[in-house]
């Protein structure tokens, strides 16, 4: 492939520079610059949790060998000079041997104790290692090379040659700092990983499509608390287009609700869970994210085979109505403590009866999903404010902001949500505002909360006879035209609430980020704003909805250009092969 930097165009993100040819041959998408930077942001943040996790750890370790310590001071104390123990005494993780020369102190008085926590027995904590399992064109890797600060090697895998070709390119192209950190390497991912077991901190997959393939290998190569960041951009697979493709893909079946794209977040969750669990390791997630065409997910994994017994508690079934909004959950399993023991039992069911009892309709059944909380708000208000005090480093910062702003006033561990808009369109009435029906919420004595999947989207622990008994109490002052009997609007009409609905407007009924008039869901920056063609793929006039008129008739340009060069060297060919063509 030409080196001529006139071939190419030069593309900027961050303090990252690409070249990208004018061809599709490797795949790069302007809208992923959203996924980038929160993955940027993230792992700033995962690199200050484990520098204190690790200074705890060795200060629980320190305080232990003090006791230690202290109990063989003791010992000693109490035992003549020629009598003094032997044997080996762990000082700080590191075995020592006592000196017999009288002269010296025993361990637990020596002086230079304290700083044996500084020499062997302190183990500097290394760099974390990236792994970016399909790179592509690079630019992650290059952007968490140049811009996230006390990283260590990069490792950027691809299939494609020429994927490899552009990325050891790229890297060049960037300087010193990338080539030093940076290395590409021309290989099918999964091998990479099943044979570098437990070698990364952090394992990036960011597929074209579906990352189920890839999960197997992902978990086994993380160390121990590290952590697997997964994008997975299948959404019509996942929110239900194709059930039995999901199922077979990630084993769980989707609903086509309103709360979809959540429950494809808690698919892909419960799916990694799985995969782990085959190597006595199970995942905790700090971070859950709808975005644009995509989800994606940062969990950390651990290794624990008393823990991972946990795995049925996190998981559940959803029953859904198909004539109303109603869904409910059940859980795996349960357990039983008796006399400081933990049972492990099956869960009780069923927890909903053949017909729905607010509509009278049947159920269709989906998962099992990750029913546990999808983040950890401690990790998302770190993020949070590390993003706002380096505003500048981030291209899409708006974007990323305003998605963490409404997570962290999510209902952490209320899983899935109602649409007041369908609640309202199985009675045909009118709909309150979110204001009117929020406190409603709240003065019955709930919580409730937004969601960053869906701007009409409410979480709510108040279970759903209270729900339909808000809106008949709504519907009474603000009456509906009469429906056939048999409609599950009428059913659940037919009802009298079981208690009255106060529509008083709650303190709490808006958001501290809505009392602000913070933005919270941003339209898009510009123009088709979407999945890109996979790399390879001819752009043809077919592609203007997808890709822009500009993009697709300079492609088509390029195209024609590059075919008049090649007829106009054919013909220079053949004159120079046929001498009658030669004055």
């Amino acid at each position: 492939m030409s080196t001529d930097l006139n071939d190419f165009k030069i593309i900027k993100e961050g303090e990252a520079e690409i070249l990208m040819h004018a061809k599709n041959e490797v795949f790069y998408n302007k809208t992923q610059v959203n996924n980038r930077d929160l993955s940027i942001a993230v792992l700033r943040t995962f690199i200050e949790k484990r520098q204190l996790e690790h200074e705890a750890f060795l200060t629980r370790r320190t305080k232990s060998a003090e006791k230690v310590l202290e109990k063989n001071s003791e010992s000693v104390s109490g035992s003549a000079p020629n009598e003094m123990p032997m044997d080996d005494i762990e000082c700080n993780g590191e075995r020592e041997m006592l000196d017999e020369t009288p002269q010296e102190e025993p361990c637990s008085v020596r002086k230079d104790i304290p700083e044996s926590t500084n020499g062997k027995g302190k183990r500097e904590l290394k760099p974390p290692r990236v792994l970016e399992a399909l790179s592509a064109s690079g630019l992650r890797a290059l952007r968490y090379a140049r811009e996230v600060e006390g990283i260590g090697q990069v490792v950027a895998l691809d299939n494609d040659k020429a994927s490899v070709e552009a990325c050891r390119r790229n890297i060049k192209f960037n300087g010193s700092v990338a080539c030093s950190k940076v290395e590409s390497h021309l290989t099918d991912a999964r091998v990479f990983m099943l044979t570098h077991p437990k070698e990364f901190d952090v394992v990036d997959l960011d597929p074209y499509g579906s990352p189920s393939v890839f999960l197997d290998s992902a978990v086994q190569s993380v160390v121990d608390g590290g952590m697997l960041m997964c994008t997975a951009t299948d959404m019509a697979v996942l929110c239900g287009g194709n059930g039995e493709v999901c199922y077979s893909k990630y084993g769980s079946y989707p609903l086509r609700g309103k709360y979809c794209h959540e429950m494809a977040l808690r698919i892909l969750l419960a799916c990694i869970e799985s995969h782990a669990n085959r190597y006595k390791r199970y995942i905790v997630p700090v971070l859950s994210v709808q975005m644009d065409f995509y989800i994606r997910v940062f969990v950390r994994i651990y290794t624990s085979a008393s823990a991972m017994k946990n795995t049925p508690l996190k998981l559940s079934y959803v029953y859904q109505c198909i004539g109303c909004d109603s869904f409910h959950l059940q859980q795996i399993g349960r357990t039983v403590s008796k006399n400081n023991s933990v049972r492990y039992l099956p869960g009780f069911g069923p927890v909903v009866p053949q017909e729905c009892t607010d509509c009278g309709k049947k159920f269709n059944m989906g998962g099992p999903i990750w029913s546990a909380p999808i983040h950890d708000l401690e990790w998302v208000t770190s993020i949070l404010a590390d993003l706002k005090s380096m505003k500048d480093r981030y291209p899409a910062y708006d974007r990323i902001s305003a998605v963490l702003t409404t997570i962290s006033e999510e209902l952490p561990d209320i899983p899935l949500f109602l649409s007041l808009h369908n609640l309202c369109a199985t009675l045909k009435c009118t709909s309150p505002s979110a204001v009117v029906f929020r406190s409603a919420v709240i003065n019955a004595g709930y919580r409730i909360s937004g969601t960053h999947v869906n701007p009409l989207g409410l979480k709510t622990d108040a279970p759903m006879d209270v729900i339909w008994d808000i809106m008949r109490c709504w519907v009474k002052s603000h009456p509906v035209k009469e429906q056939p009997s048999d409609q599950p609007g009428s059913v659940i009409l037919a009802k009298e609430p079981a208690f009255q609905a106060n529509f008083a407007r709650a303190v709490a009924s808006l958001s501290k980020a809505q009392a602000k008039k913070v933005a919270r869901f941003l339209p898009n920056p510009e123009r088709h704003w979407g999945p890109k063609l996979r790399a390879g793929r001819q752009i043809t006039s077919k592609h203007i909805s997808l890709l822009g008129p500009e993009a697709v008739n300079g492609s088509l340009k390029h195209d024609h250009d590059d075919g008049d060069e090649e007829a106009q060297g054919e013909a220079k060919r053949q004159k120079t092969a046929d001498p009658t063509l030669v004055s």
